[in-house]
């Protein structure tokens, strides 16, 4: 970005609010009017509102086969996963066991004028189905009882983005991600998180946030999305379907659904919970 582009925009009316580096843009206030003379200069490729994003994925109860995979000894020891969410809040299901201290090694916000807490609960409830090692359940000593998350010995890296009302914006996730790329080598980044997001309103081609985790798995770096909430919605006489969110809707992250368990081990039985996002094909 060029003091050119800074002045262009200047000119129309607008101000300079952010750098995304990640998409080789930024953050613009400009006049509803002038948004036509922005978009039709050489140099933009393409203007986006800068959308609200919600949390997802408020209901867990899915059968993953963790425990085998951790009978086998694969417990995520080593490995860094992103969770860009509303904050993780200090519990002792996060701490690891033999030192005590907390395995969230990195923290950092980018909703205004808030630190990295959990001020929803979403963050740190997604932090648990993820990284939990059933401490306050028991741990091993209560076998049969223990709640643990899927992978108990990953070091979680904090990205907040979402407020105490569980709501964020574009430009916070897509700073986020950038951040997450930027530390993929000191914590070993092998996953990023993102356990929200928003309706689509365009080409995953064009979507900001969509981009911004194609570079995080160009990076080399798993991008794991909700699907969303929305599988109850029959609003253009789908049946509810074809309504998965942005960014879950690329091509290059691996989309998340709900399903229900049928209150038993066997995956046979298992059906897509009715509140969940479901792509044109999913049965």
């Amino acid at each position: 970005m060029t003091v050119e582009h800074l002045q262009h925009v200047q000119s129309l009316g607008g101000s300079y609010r952010q750098g995304l580096r990640l998409l080789n843009g930024g953050v613009f206030s400009v006049p509803a009017k002038n948004l036509q003379a922005l978009a039709s200069h050489p140099d933009v490729a393409y203007v986006a509102p800068n959308r609200p994003v919600h949390a997802s994925n408020d209901y867990f109860e899915m059968t993953v086969g963790a425990d085998i995979v951790q009978s086998s000894g694969w417990d995520g020891a080593g490995i860094g996963v992103a969770v860009i969410d509303s904050g993780i809040s200090d519990h002792p299901d996060l701490h690891d066991p033999a030192t005590g201290k907390s395995r969230v090694v990195y923290s950092q916000t980018f909703v205004p004028n808030t630190d990295t807490n959990d001020e929803y609960g979403h963050g740190t409830h997604v932090a648990g189905i993820i990284a939990g090692n059933g401490t306050q359940s028991g741990g091993k000593a209560n076998a049969g009882y223990e709640i643990y998350g899927v992978a108990p010995n990953v070091k979680l890296i904090n990205l907040k983005v979402l407020d105490k009302n569980g709501s964020g914006q574009d430009s916070y996730l897509v700073s986020a991600l950038q951040r997450a790329i930027a530390l993929k080598s000191t914590y070993n980044i092998r996953v990023i998180n993102l356990s929200l997001g928003r309706a689509v309103f365009e080409s995953y081609k064009l979507d900001p946030l969509c981009q911004a985790v194609e570079q995080a798995w160009k990076a080399g770096i798993v991008v794991i999305v909700a699907a969303g909430n929305e599988g109850r919605n029959n609003s253009f006489n789908t049946n509810a379907y074809g309504l998965i969110t942005a960014p879950a809707n690329d091509p290059y992250v691996i989309t998340v659904g709900a399903m229900r368990t049928m209150d038993d081990y066997w995956k046979s039985d298992d059906l897509i919970a009715t509140y969940s996002s479901k792509g044109r094909n999913s049965f």
